[in-house]
């Protein structure tokens, strides 16, 4: 097999790094995550319409590049690497890919060519805080997590004229000022129960509003409410979500299946955690390499820190870590698109297990380099002002959202089929439900 890239993909590579470089500095990160909509527009604006970053991985025939999850990976490095705050991941790798799967020809032909653009932005809305749940991450994703008739969760209900949405959702990625909303709501009683994804056209972004401001879903969307919640890590908004009797269009034709819609979301899965791992892996990348030249200048009993051997040791160890994680994410992305060696089945599936495993591996790697940057940066680097908190902030919101990374380990090998007798299965809450303290039983119990 050949696993190098193509020049097409290192070109990717190096125009949206160089863009980056001088646009995205940590003093335009910070000062953009204070603006109302959480991001810089005129950057974003940018990005979509100039590489079309958004649409990189839809067809052609709706208005994308054509790529593929690897390009998509590569893009979610970059990225990573300068802590972008945006919409790419809640657009490119989440709300377009659902719609690409399960929306009928008049709503793939009506959204997916200006979230190619950039004209709209997308996001999934999964009520719960069930993101990781609801894209098969950490567990089956056939359960109740739309809220299965209990409060807290997202209920539909037919009406004349569509569908009414009732509920609540908090963590959504980019909530705040996504135009497209793709809901997960749980609709059909006891009778029919069922989970099923609809689509709230919301206001256009950049309206008033800001951290932890409310503002309403605009003259069209009478009964939402979105409010953009404090988080730790700036850079990745969150928003939280109320629906009163919402209008919304079920996504698809018909009356919706069940298993398409959790078979659209595990697929979906895959691909974002393909892309998460990436962006991981450069956010962790940048963090090292700040984090060694700052080691060479700064100077202690007359000579540089970095010459140390504790140190330099230290640093040996990330970087082994690091390139590690990034060979799992790469592969990853590589598998997702078909490509690996018996990784795409007849019907195109990646390799089981192999996204949601370079995802933990990134993550925490990213959690041990953030950690070590700010160790290795003396007093300086425990401040809040300091840019080595970018990057801890980052990697300890990415475990709470996606993780943790025990779950995504213990998920993989199910997927992967490595336990017999179901040694690894899901809990009702979505998360592995061992009967001893590890999820590794007895010898006899492992697939050799």
């Amino acid at each position: 097999m050949d696993a190098a890239f193509t020049e097409e993909q290192h070109e990717i590579r190096r125009t949206l790094r160089e863009l980056l470089l001088k646009r995205c500095g940590p003093d335009g990160v910070k000062a953009a995550v204070r603006t109302p909509p959480g991001y810089d527009q005129e950057l974003w604006r940018e990005l979509a319409g100039r590489l079309g970053l958004p649409g990189l991985a839809l067809p052609t025939a709706y208005g994308g590049v054509g790529c593929g999850p690897t390009e998509l990976a590569l893009v979610c490095e970059e990225t990573g690497r300068a802590v972008l705050p945006s919409p790419l991941i809640a657009t490119a790798a989440l709300a377009a890919p659902l719609i690409l799967a399960l929306g009928s020809a008049r709503q793939r032909e009506g959204l997916l060519p200006a979230l190619a653009t950039g004209e709209l932005t997308g996001t999934l809305v999964v009520p719960g805080g069930q993101l990781a749940t609801a894209l098969a991450l950490t567990g089956p994703n056939d359960g109740g997590w739309a809220g299965g008739g209990r409060a807290g969760g997202i209920q539909a209900r037919p009406a004349d004229d569509g569908w009414r949405l009732y509920g609540e959702a908090g963590q959504v990625l980019a909530g705040h000022t996504a135009e497209v909303l793709v809901v997960a709501a749980h609709t059909g009683g006891y009778a029919r129960s069922r989970t099923l994804l609809f689509l709230v056209r919301a206001a256009t972004a950049g309206g008033s509003g800001g951290p932890g401001g409310r503002r309403d879903g605009g003259p069209g969307v009478p009964g939402l409410l979105r409010t953009r919640q404090t988080a730790l890590d700036e850079t990745r908004a969150q928003a939280r979500l109320e629906l009163r009797e919402v209008p919304a269009e079920l996504l698809g034709e018909g009356d919706g299946a069940e298993a398409a819609v959790s078979a659209a979301l595990a697929a979906t899965g895959v691909v974002a955690a393909a892309a998460l791992a990436a962006e991981a892996v450069g956010t962790a990348d940048a963090a090292l390499t700040r984090t060694v030249g700052y080691v060479k200048e700064r100077e202690q009993f007359g000579r540089p820190i970095g010459s140390f051997q504790a140190v330099q040791h230290r640093l040996a160890d990330l970087y082994v870590r690091l390139q590690a994680a990034r060979s799992a994410a790469y592969y990853a992305a590589w598998s997702t698109g078909g490509n690996g060696p018996g990784g795409a089945g007849p019907d195109g599936a990646a390799e089981p297990g192999a996204a949601a495993l370079a995802l933990a591996q990134a993550l925490e790697t990213l959690r041990t380099v953030a950690a070590e940057a700010v160790q290795l940066h003396g007093g300086i680097g425990f401040t809040w002002e300091h840019e080595a908190q970018l990057y801890f902030k980052r990697a300890a919101c990415d475990e709470l959202l996606l993780g943790p990374v025990h779950r995504l380990r213990a998920r993989a090998a199910e997927e992967a089929g490595l336990f017999a007798g179901g040694a690894v299965q899901a809990g009702a809450g979505g998360g592995p439900d061992r009967s001893g303290p590890a999820a590794v039983r007895a010898p006899e119990a492992v697939d050799v």
